[in-house]
């Protein structure tokens, strides 16, 4: 892994934009997921129309000197349509919840994608080369009159233009009653959990038609249900060991070790609510809507409505740090409630060192905590800059009345435009924002 400097000192610039302006993007073309492989070649990003679209790092950019983070469209596919549960009559949007890669083990790459309701492995390959010279078939694969065969032709390889395949090998269904909001490849590489509002599930990846229940919190009587499931991980080394946080602030760990089925938890990650913070909208901030492993495996990253807490997993009792993201929307939690955006769920991801967190926010603006100075950045993902090695500089969100020439007035800002996902770069510094439509890549000015 190569050295990430501390992050408070990078300066961050643009690297690339993909995706069409927002005058043109319609409701399927927003992005509703980001992932980077194992080893940041490739960059998959899953959409509300059902496609996933693989970028591939462009090899002179990574080699050149100064090296670029610069992607390329590898494949596009169709993952999901849209359904019908004809039992419940509702429609099952076809929206791309998660997508998780495997670990390569031979050229091809493969890839899990979720929608609501349906997990798919993709089987994503390249060919470039064509078998010429059949007996029984021609080349345009019309078959022969066998008749017409007078003589053996010993079939030969040719070269031809590189084609890359994205194909469905196995398909996952009909195990969630709720939708699916998470995905977690395990360290083993041979099984995966998927987790729903009330269950977790626990599969194999050669078996499609059965899966093993290992969390259930649903209550007999539903009219007795006070919190559902967020987001759920397998810890990126111990195969035995997940989390998953819920919508009542706190966090759990399971030792699939301990019991088939994780019911009760082995730890419990809560922090003690603050009385004098205390109001009409402590319990739908405090829900938690992502969790993150790092991965070295020691700590864990929770995102809620204000705020990322980074936990020690042998410490239950509170976070080791707390960083604000936007404190200066609690004065605002009134009018977020009322056009729903306080139900917003926000996404956060490690740097590859674990040296350093990013989240997203409103207007377009994300954040970057280094946890070694302690210093963060609000940066904007915005067209504007869309011009190669343009240095990003830092905004500032002002409450009061009097602004600053750089600063921008928390009145002014747009919540239509959020950014809920976020990838970084397992070994550089490069990242990934989905901005509505557009897919941004920032790295670090060398």
């Amino acid at each position: 892994m190569c050295e990430m400097a501390g992050n408070g000192d990078i300066q961050w610039c643009f690297s690339q934009v993909k995706g069409t302006l927002e005058d043109d993007a319609t409701e399927a073309d927003i992005i509703s997921c980001v992932e980077f492989n194992h080893d940041g070649d490739l960059l998959a990003t899953g959409d509300k129309g059902g496609r996933v679209v693989i970028f591939q790092r462009d090899p002179i950019s990574k080699n050149s000197i100064p090296r670029r983070g610069e992607y390329n469209v590898y494949s596009t596919f169709q993952s999901h349509e849209p359904e019908f549960d004809y039992l419940k009559s509702l429609e099952i949007e076809e929206k791309i919840n998660k997508i998780r890669w495997l670990k390569r083990k031979n050229p091809a790459h493969f890839l899990l994608s979720t929608n609501d309701k349906t997990i798919k492995l993709w089987k994503v390959s390249e060919r470039d080369k064509k078998v010429e010279g059949y007996n029984t078939k021609e080349d345009n694969g019309s078959i022969r009159d066998p008749a017409c065969i007078t003589s053996l032709r010993v079939p030969t390889i040719k070269p031809m233009e590189l084609m890359v395949e994205a194909s469905p090998r196995r398909i996952f269904a009909n195990a969630h009653t709720y939708h699916i909001n998470s995905i977690s490849v395990n360290s083993d590489q041979e099984t995966y959990l998927s987790a729903d509002d009330l269950r977790i599930n626990l599969w194999n990846l050669e078996v499609t038609d059965q899966s093993y229940n290992i969390v259930d919190i649903k209550p007999t009587n539903m009219e007795e249900l006070t919190e559902v499931i967020t987001a759920a991980e397998f810890h990126p080394a111990e195969c035995n060991i997940l989390v998953y946080s819920s919508s009542k602030g706190t966090i759990r760990l399971c030792d699939m070790r301990s019991a088939a089925l994780c019911d009760q938890h082995s730890k419990l990650f809560e922090e003690p609510e603050d009385p004098t913070n205390r109001s009409f909208f402590s319990e739908i901030i405090s829900s938690i809507s992502d969790v993150k492993l790092s991965n070295s495996g020691r700590y864990m990253i929770s995102r809620d409505y204000l705020s990322v807490k980074v936990w020690d997993l042998q410490m239950e009792t509170k976070p080791v740090e707390c960083y604000p993201v936007h404190e200066y929307l609690r004065s605002k939690l009134c009018s977020l409630y009322e056009n729903d955006c306080i139900f917003d769920k926000f996404e956060c991801c490690w740097s590859g060192n674990d040296s350093a967190i990013m989240t997203g926010s409103y207007n377009n603006f994300f954040r970057v905590f280094d946890r070694t100075t302690k210093r963060d950045l609000t940066l904007e993902a915005a067209r504007d800059i869309a011009r190669p090695r343009t240095l990003l500089k830092p905004r500032k969100v002002c409450t009061g009345g009097k602004r600053k020439k750089d600063e921008i007035s928390v009145d002014c800002l747009d919540f239509n435009k959020k950014i809920l996902h976020t990838a970084w770069h397992p070994s550089e510094n490069v990242v990934a924002v989905a901005a509505t439509n557009n897919l941004f890549l920032f790295q670090d000015k060398l």
